[in-house]
């Protein structure tokens, strides 16, 4: 499953559903399931972990429109990733990467 790596304190937001819009400065044309996982720096005792799975339904540039779902404001170059259907994991381990990446689906085991 491919994976995204977020700094604190947006991934946990985006874990409890406060967050909605992830924002980069790359597009992407994947969509589908997205396994979060929390950087290591800053230290939270999330750090480090892969937390839930949510769906990615978007990627456009970043508008006005999204800076109360985005938590930030719109920068240059922003676009917005428009996250969906968030589903928590039993965390895990995780070594962060830049970019999308592939986590092995065996690991990934979805909390009712």
């Amino acid at each position: 499953m491919r994976a995204l790596s977020i700094n604190e304190p947006y991934g946990g937001m985006i874990l409890y559903g406060e967050k909605t819009i992830e924002t980069r400065t790359w597009t992407t044309d994947y969509r589908g399931d997205l396994v979060i996982c929390i950087s290591k720096m800053p230290t939270s005792p999330l750090s480090g972990f892969a937390v839930c799975i949510v769906n990615l339904v978007d990627c456009r540039p970043m508008t006005e429109e999204d800076i109360e779902f985005a938590m930030c404001d719109v920068y240059p170059g922003a676009y917005s990733w428009v996250l969906t259907n968030v589903r928590k994991i039993e965390m895990f381990p995780v070594k962060g990467q830049l970019g999308l990446f592939n986590i092995d689906d065996e690991k990934i085991k979805i909390i009712s």
